[in-house]
């Protein structure tokens, strides 16, 4: 009797084991998972505006309809300032003083109008040229994966300690590495969220850095980044003691755990992303983030935790952190 009835209450009595072992390890070790979450950044940029030279069209001067006078003393009516103007002031040229005088005041007029004119189009030309108010996007696509894609984490590592973050092409290449990474786990995307503004060019560093800020600020060490092609490293903390076997699987099942990606981008242009209501949404965002050529990416930063292999993101940690995740 005594053991039917053991062998009865062993499931409870191990269901309530467990459960009490994570309440005691979510709540006793609250401090150190907070103060162990790691983070891997990646990218650099510049939103200085390209420096392109600007060299206005030549334009050959061609004086109006008129010719020479024979021997060389000038042009003759409509020609410009020349030795048949000086007639009408030295008593030469007879009743066509009035004429002449009218033409003189019409070829200054002209030229008057054209130079104005010329100074227009230039400035023009400048402004369309020049960038000071060009439009820039700056947008962010975040990505919340089931902590089964460890090998995505090994494949942010590896970037991270190979790319050249110092160039234009560099910084592209990462973003379209980092992109495809992403659209080769498709089955493990569990949360996606997309955001997109254009604004001018003096304003866009700050809109970028706000949003990177954000993300780093989850972060309580980033124990790897390569940003401007300066690379560090440092070791991270497991938020939770290691745990083998049978009760390490079933822990991770209880607490659940997560991997987040975040890209941010400055672009030239206009940059326009899916809000994300599904996996067709956020397939065609991170097509899009990660097809802006190098000529146009100002600047980049891709962004994941956890970094450090031991570490966790629990459910309780998305929803504190990332609340503006949506279900995909």
């Amino acid at each position: 009797m005594r053991n039917k009835l053991l062998s009865a209450i062993k499931p409870i009595l191990k269901s309530l084991f467990l459960a009490g072992l994570v309440l005691s390890l979510a709540l006793g070790n609250a401090d150190g998972a907070l103060a162990a979450r790691s983070g891997g950044r990646i990218g650099g940029g510049s939103f200085r505006a390209p420096s392109r030279t600007y060299s206005p069209p030549s334009r050959t001067y061609a004086p109006p309809s008129g010719g020479y006078y024979p021997g060389g003393g000038g042009y003759y009516p409509g020609g410009g300032i020349g030795f048949p103007f000086l007639f009408p002031f030295f008593g030469i040229g007879g009743g066509f003083g009035g004429l002449f005088t009218i033409l003189l005041f019409l070829g200054l007029a002209n030229f008057l109008v054209q130079t104005f004119r010329n100074i227009g189009t230039s400035n023009e030309e400048v402004d369309s040229l020049g960038y000071s108010n060009s439009k820039v996007s700056v947008a962010k696509v975040q990505v919340g994966l089931l902590s089964q894609a460890r090998s995505l984490q090994g494949e942010l590592n590896e970037l991270a300690n190979s790319a050249d973050t110092g160039t234009a092409e560099g910084r592209a290449q990462v973003l379209q590495e980092s992109t495809l990474a992403l659209l080769r786990h498709p089955e493990y995307w569990v949360y996606g969220a997309t955001e997109a503004q254009q604004t001018a060019l003096v304003a866009a560093e700050a809109k970028f850095n706000q949003l990177a800020l954000g993300e780093r600020s989850k972060f309580s060490a980033e124990t790897l980044s390569n940003v401007n092609n300066q690379l560090r490293q440092a070791p991270a903390t497991a938020s939770l003691p290691a745990a083998g076997g049978e009760l390490a699987e079933q822990l991770k099942q209880l607490s659940g755990e997560y991997i987040v990606v975040t890209i941010v981008v400055g672009a030239e242009g206009n940059l326009q992303l899916p809000k994300i209501d599904n996996t067709d949404d956020l397939r065609q965002a991170l097509r899009q983030i990660g097809g802006i050529s190098s000529e146009r990416l100002l600047a980049v930063e891709i962004l994941w935790t956890p970094q450090a292999e031991g570490d966790t993101l629990t459910t309780d940690d998305m929803l504190a952190e990332y609340p503006d995740l949506k279900l995909v």
